[in-house]
This record gives structure tokens, C-alpha cells and sequence, in this order.
């Protein structure tokens, strides 16, 4: 719901989107309202991509890149990856700073550090809309390099989140217990996700009318 409100603010954002050639459905209220317009797609959350995909770059020799988060964080989701893919190659991890341009020279500089290491898919957990806008400037500067977007993917690797319970998530209540974790940070996201949702729902029950 978050990126429908952005998408709906942020005319960038809703360009970098237009480039992506996958976007999955990261939370249940978007699978909902798929349904209501008889056009279904199933749940799929990004931190959940993150170790099949691992699977498949080591399987097929596909160096990757990590980008996003801290130092030290990126190091203990890049050892829970390679701990669990011993095959996988990591060539290239980076930080960015707070106030990072996704867009701009240091941008620049990332990407072609990123391709000079040999990565050849960039895992990016940077957070909406910046990992977004990296990845779309990413494809026009190093076409060379696949992008993937994961969020708070490697923070649950590394365990510098936890995230919420099978039995949490299996009730659509994992929004409530990230939100518990970091109130300071959600608070307002999820207020305007919820303001925007009846909304959607009105009209995606319409759309299945047409």
C-alpha cells in the first residue's frame, strides 16, 4: 500500500515503476484487491525472493551485489547467504549513505563498482522510492546488471529486524507487528495506507463489473 501511495504523489517513482519489467504483490491488501477485480495474483512478499534467488544465481554462476542498509549488516545477511548457498558468489556490497542520492553521481559510482566487480544481479535494500529510482537509472547506465528490489530483505537475514511469525503472517497481521517494532518510522506510512485502501477496494470491486 505504501508504494500505491507514492505511486499516486510521485511522478519519478511512477516512471522508475514503469521500467521494471516484474513487480509482485508485496502485501496482502494488493492481493485483496486483485481479486475484487478478477484479476488474482498471488502474495509475495520481497524478503521472500531473497534466498531462492540466491539459489538460482549460484546454481547458474551469477555473481551478485548487495546494496543497501549498513556495513556490518550487509556482512551478516551476506554470510546467512552464503552459509546457505556455499556456491554463491558475492562480488560487491555497499553501503550508501543517509541522504543518498538514488539518482545522482554517487549513484553513478555504485553502479560501476558494482559491474567492474563482475556482479551481474544487484540485490538493492535500500527502501521505496530509492530502490526503485536506483534500479531504473541502474538499467539505462549499466544495462550489463539485473536489479532486484527486496526492502527490508537482508535486515531479516541479518537479523537486525525480525520478521513477524508464520502464524502472524498468515493472518495479514504482519503489518501490525512491524509496526509494534518500529512505531517511530511506520506510524505514518501505514495511516496513509489505510486512509487510501477503502478507495482502492471500492474500485477494484468496480473494475471486476467492466
Amino acid at each position: 500500500m505504501d508504494h500505491l501511495v507514492k505511486l499516486g504523489r510521485d511522478s519519478a517513482f511512477q516512471s522508475a515503476y514503469r521500467k521494471h519489467d516484474f513487480v509482485v504483490a508485496d502485501g496482502n491488501p494488493i492481493v485483496w484487491m486483485s481479486r475484487l477485480a478478477g484479476q488474482p495474483v498471488d502474495l509475495m512478499p520481497g524478503s521472500n525472493m531473497v534466498l531462492p534467488i540466491a539459489r538460482f544465481c549460484a546454481d547458474n554462476d551469477i555473481p551478485v551485489a548487495l546494496i543497501g542498509g549498513h556495513e556490518e549488516g550487509l556482512a551478516a545477511a551476506a554470510d546467512v547467504m552464503q552459509h546457505e548457498q556455499p556456491k554463491l558468489k558475492i562480488s560487491y556490497q555497499h553501503a550508501p549513505p543517509m541522504g543518498f542520492d538514488p539518482t545522482g553521481e554517487e549513484a553513478a559510482e555504485i553502479l560501476r563498482a558494482a559491474k567492474a566487480s563482475g556482479a551481474r544481479l544487484c540485490y538493492l535494500a535500500l527502501g521505496a522510492p530509492k530502490q526503485e529510482l536506483f534500479a531504473a537509472y541502474g538499467r539505462e547506465l549499466t544495462p550489463e546488471l539485473g536489479f532486484v528490489s527486496i526492502g527490508a530483505g537482508l535486515d531479516f537475514l541479518s537479523g537486525e529486524q525480525i520478521r513477524a511469525p508464520m502464524w502472524v503472517r498468515k493472518m495479514a497481521m504482519e503489518w501490525l507487528w512491524r509496526l509494534i517494532g518500529d512505531p517511530g518510522r511506520l506510524m505514518q506510512r501505514y495511516g496513509l495506507s489505510f486512509a487510501v485502501l477503502p478507495g482502492h477496494l471500492l474500485r477494484s470491486a468496480l473494475r471486476s463489473q467492466d
